[in-house]
C-alpha cells in the first residue's frame, strides 16, 4: 500500500474524501493539515471514505476527532463511511462512533444529505 493520501471529489451536495494509508503517529502530520484545508472549503456535508485506511492508532483517532471538532464548530456535518472491519471495534470502544456517524457505504451517507 502507498503512503498516506487524501482525495476529495464533489458528489451531489457532499464532498467525498477518500482517505488511504495508515492513520498513525507517523502520518498524523500529513493528515491533520489536509483535513484542516478540506474543512476550510465551503462544503456543508463531508463524507470521509475510510475504505483505504489500512491501520489506525490513537493518533489517527485524534485526527478524526480534531476534524469532527473543526467541522462541528464551522457548521459542517462530517460523517464516516466504509470503515474497515478492523477499525469498527476501536471506534466503538473509544466512543468515536458516538461523535461521528458511521455509514456502511458512501452512497448511504450521501442519501442522508439528499445527494
Amino acid at each position: 500500500m502507498g503512503g498516506p493520501s487524501v482525495e476529495a471529489i464533489v458528489s451531489g451536495r457532499c464532498l467525498v474524501v477518500r482517505v488511504s494509508g495508515e492513520m498513525d503517529y507517523v502520518t498524523e502530520p500529513v493528515f491533520r493539515p489536509q483535513f484542516k484545508e478540506l474543512l476550510s472549503r465551503d462544503e456543508r456535508f463531508i463524507v470521509l471514505d475510510l475504505s483505504g485506511v489500512s491501520f489506525c492508532d490513537s493518533a489517527g483517532l485524534n485526527v478524526l476527532i480534531g476534524a469532527w471538532r473543526q467541522a462541528d464548530a464551522g457548521g459542517v456535518v462530517l460523517v464516516l463511511a466504509c470503515v474497515p472491519e478492523a477499525l469498527r471495534p476501536i471506534l466503538r470502544m473509544t466512543g468515536v462512533d458516538q461523535l461521528l456517524r458511521v455509514y456502511d457505504t458512501v452512497t448511504d451517507a450521501e442519501a442522508v444529505f439528499g445527494a
